[in-house]
């Protein structure tokens, strides 16, 4: 666990490392860990967000090629999420019966109370939501949601949460500010993604809070 800690905190000096050492291959051990992180429901606690932004300070800096950063990362982020809700029309919570380790059904059911909060939007909404951004295809696909609906908003949501992390890395990625406190910059990203889990806890707290 330290070491994905230790990889989530300084993604910047590790991404470098492995461009200087892999060089093109980057581009698919860039598409392996957005699959998995987005696809595979026992690998929620990858980088995802903090990762897109440190492959765009990359490409900002002349090290990969942002267009093909995009296209490629969209690639991963789409089948991720179609894996995903084809594994849960298929298998479905019986997956949790399984013990396995950083699969918990709390997870699950907290997806579960935001994807019936927020419909078909919460494919788009999660995707900005480290966790729920995991288990939202699966919900979707234990839920039955029609395949047609959820791709349409699987298309959009990962349009918009590659292109706006990346993009933004490519812009702010090569200010001397973000360069020397790139730590800080990636937990500050960690702590705005959380925000609406935060929210959604705290409102239900204080819901109950009310109605007992």
């Amino acid at each position: 666990m330290h070491s994905i800690i230790d990889f989530i905190l300084h993604i910047d000096k590790h991404l470098f490392d492995i461009v200087s050492q892999y060089q093109n291959w980057t581009y698919a051990i860039l598409f392996l860990i957005v699959f998995a992180e987005t696809g595979l429901v026992v690998t929620p606690f990858l980088p995802g967000d903090s990762l897109l932004f440190a492959a765009g300070t990359l490409a900002g800096a002349g090290q990969l090629n942002p267009v093909f950063l995009v296209v490629i990362l969209f690639i991963a982020a789409f089948v991720g999420d179609q894996t995903n809700y084809f594994v849960g029309n298929y298998i479905g919570p019986r997956v949790f019966d399984m013990k396995i380790r950083f699969l918990k059904m709390e997870y699950l059911t907290k997806t579960q109370l935001f994807y019936e909060k927020h419909g078909g939007k919460a494919i788009i909404i999660a995707r900005f939501t480290p966790i729920i951004r995991t288990f939202a295809p699966f919900v979707a696909g234990v839920g039955s949601m029609k395949y047609p609906r959820f791709i349409s908003f699987s298309i959009i949501g990962n349009l918009l949460w590659i292109n706006i992390f990346v993009w933004c890395g490519v812009m702010f990625g090569g200010f001397d500010i973000v360069k020397n406190n790139f730590s800080l910059i990636t937990l500050g990203i960690i702590a705005v993604s959380l925000i609406p889990v935060a929210y959604g806890i705290l409102k239900e707290m204080t819901a109950k809070t009310v109605n007992s």
